[in-house]
């Protein structure tokens, strides 16, 4: 008698592979979109030596250049939402890379604090739509089996725009010895990006959704009044979380840098890379999250850990124990915990949302974001005007610690 082992993995159908060839395509385009985005965030605060010993700036000035565009960002961003449900996400994508495009335009040409507050405020305005554009084009477009997977990327994305920028515009200064050459390059990137993404239109399309996962929800719910979602207390305690966390992303982006120079007298150009060695970790961080993020009901759990590991390491930065080398690696290293609960984030957010509702819910749970980094900057702000650079990391592990109680509270509503 003789035997046959057979292969127990068959190989994908041809449905199969074009769903999965179709996804992988709508998240890269995203993935890329988000990192512009983010890297637009940074626009102006890598050069914030440079305006403060041009233009006689104080911290607290360019701070408000941070709340401006934060405040014109979060505004937007719970209005787009609304925008995005009814119109589509596409057209709106595009409006917001043109307007980087001017913001650079602006930024390049500025000639004191009231041209940075023009370029802050349009870089703002192109801001806004993101978060809205960006999920409901992957929770329309991308199958239920990869959206853990979209969300880290998308996550990811961010983060490594958030750590290019600083490299990126710094580079072009020093390099060419001149701002203008620096958001030259802003500019540019800006019409490649747009480029990109119109070439790839129709992988971008949230008006023809190819597997309707998030349409068939929308489909079974009953019909409510638009503003219906605002009566969910879990959609609040996510703008929470938001505000929280971001308060904390805020002082570490545009205040450790100044704050590790100030506290361990390190050279200002090593420590500016603290913040690219952040983002780094927390894209790291994010790909472990976008594994577990599908192995687990427990999201807050998983946030709460991550988040309260990265809360430590920030307090043994601010304390001053630690060397000065090992205190810059800490408060970088801080990035790798709130990456691994940047996928839980997300989910938990679609978890609290109403079906149909998608653009709006993210729209207003991320205009905490805007708050927070609106409220925050000013506020860091004055203490490193005040002489008190310990309560930047002191500040930022309170503010981590406060979204962890945000996000517990998160899971008990939604098990009640």
């Amino acid at each position: 008698m003789t035997t046959t082992t057979t292969n127990t993995r068959l190989p994908l159908s041809a449905e199969e592979t074009a769903r999965r060839s179709a996804d992988v395509r709508t998240i890269s385009l995203i993935g890329l979109a988000h990192g512009t985005s983010h890297f637009f965030h940074l626009l102006l605060p890598p050069l914030f030596p440079h305006f403060i010993r041009e233009f006689g700036l104080s911290y607290s000035e360019v701070g408000l250049l941070v709340t401006v565009f934060f405040v014109i960002s979060g505004v937007g961003q719970a209005l787009s939402g609304f925008l995005v449900d009814r119109t589509g996400a596409r057209p709106i994508l595009f409006a917001a890379i043109g307007c980087f495009f001017l913001a650079s335009v602006l930024a390049g040409f500025a000639g004191g604090f009231g041209g940075l507050m023009a370029a802050a405020a349009l870089a703002g305005l192109g801001n806004a739509p993101f978060h809205p554009v960006d999920f409901t084009i992957l929770n329309k477009r991308v199958s239920s089996a990869r959206l853990g997977h979209a969300f880290s990327v998308h996550g990811i994305s961010g983060n490594l725009g958030w750590a290019v920028s600083p490299v990126f515009l710094i580079g072009l200064t020093e390099a060419f010895g001149s701002v203008r050459a620096a958001y030259a390059g802003t500019a540019l990137l800006a019409l490649a990006v747009m480029a990109i993404l119109y070439l790839n239109r129709d992988a971008l399309d949230d008006r023809q959704g190819s597997w309707g996962h998030e349409k068939a929800g929308a489909a079974a719910a009953p019909v409510e009044h638009p503003m219906a979602f605002l009566k969910l207390p879990s959609v609040w305690l996510c703008f929470s979380f938001f505000f929280f966390t971001t308060a904390a992303l805020a002082a570490i982006q545009s205040f450790a840098s100044p704050a590790l120079s100030t506290l361990y007298g390190l050279p200002l150009g090593a420590t500016a890379f603290v913040v690219t060695g952040y983002m780094l970790c927390g894209a790291a961080g994010m790909v472990l999250g976008g594994f577990l993020v599908n192995r687990s009901e427990r999201l807050e759990r998983q946030i709460s850990l991550a988040m309260s590991g990265a809360a430590v390491l920030l307090l043994l930065a601010g304390i001053g124990w630690l060397p000065p080398v090992a205190a810059a690696c800490a408060a970088a290293f801080a990035g790798f915990g709130t990456g691994i609960a940047g996928p839980s984030r997300d989910m938990l957010i679609k978890r609290a949302s109403p079906p149909g509702a998608t653009g709006r819910v993210y729209g207003t749970v991320y205009s905490g974001l805007d708050t927070g980094f609106a409220v925050a900057a000013p506020i860091f702000g004055a203490l490193m005007d005040g002489g008190h650079p310990r309560g930047i990391f002191f500040g930022a592990a309170i503010a981590l610690m406060l979204g962890v109680g945000a996000a517990g509270l998160v899971g008990v509503t939604r098990r009640r």
